[in-house]
């Protein structure tokens, strides 16, 4: 979710009201996600995102529980594919 100034804010329980996002929480998951300015579509915001708080809670997620097993391991970014192989599509 982000406020007016688009600076995203981590709903943990999930029940702020609007827009929202999911994210795996993983910093290599984050930092595609900004490259690929995936916040901004998803949360259909005018301008760029900030992500800092997403980042700590990411980082204090990540140092609490450890690295998520498998989180490794990527998809080459342009071969349009997703996780599973196939290509990426909303029309499945």
């Amino acid at each position: 979710m982000a406020d007016a100034a688009g600076v995203l804010v981590v709903d943990e329980r999930r029940r702020m009201p609007g827009r929202g996002a999911w994210l795996h929480p993983d910093p290599g998951c984050l930092d595609l996600a900004e490259r690929r300015r995936a916040f901004v579509r998803a949360l259909r915001l005018a301008g760029p995102a900030d992500v800092a708080a997403v980042r700590r809670h990411v980082e204090q997620q990540e140092a609490a529980t450890g690295p998520i097993p498998g989180a490794e391991q990527t998809v080459d970014e342009e071969s349009g594919l997703e996780a599973d192989g196939y290509p990426m599509s909303t029309n499945r």
